[in-house]
């Protein structure tokens, strides 16, 4: 795996280790494409060196993203209600909710 960055303003292309956070221009690849990958005409294409052993392990922070995304989907998801006086809009039906005594 490694991250495809663009650089607009230098007009270069950089295919480096697999990033760890979301960047705007950037996009992960397989290895395949990463290897065969050519910059645009007049672009330059800056290599960096990709360690496969590295990329390939999985380390605990993986192991714990992964348990808490598993975490999050099972966790049942109850909208809350707005509006005034607790009311809510659930599709085209409208909830009113009863106020309590005090």
């Amino acid at each position: 795996m490694a991250t495809l960055t663009y650089v607009y303003a230098d007009s270069t292309a950089v295919v480096g280790p697999l990033a760890t956070s979301a960047e705007p221009h950037s996009y992960d690849l397989c290895v395949a494409h990463a290897s065969r990958l050519t910059a645009p005409l007049g672009w330059e294409l800056v290599r960096l060196e990709v360690d496969e052993e590295e990329v390939l392990a999985p380390t605990t922070d993986d192991l714990e993203a992964l348990a808490d995304a598993v975490r999050e989907a099972a966790r049942p998801h109850v909208p809350e209600p707005s509006g005034p006086g607790g009311q809510g809009r659930r599709g085209h039906l409208r909830v009113l909710r009863t106020p309590t005594d005090a």
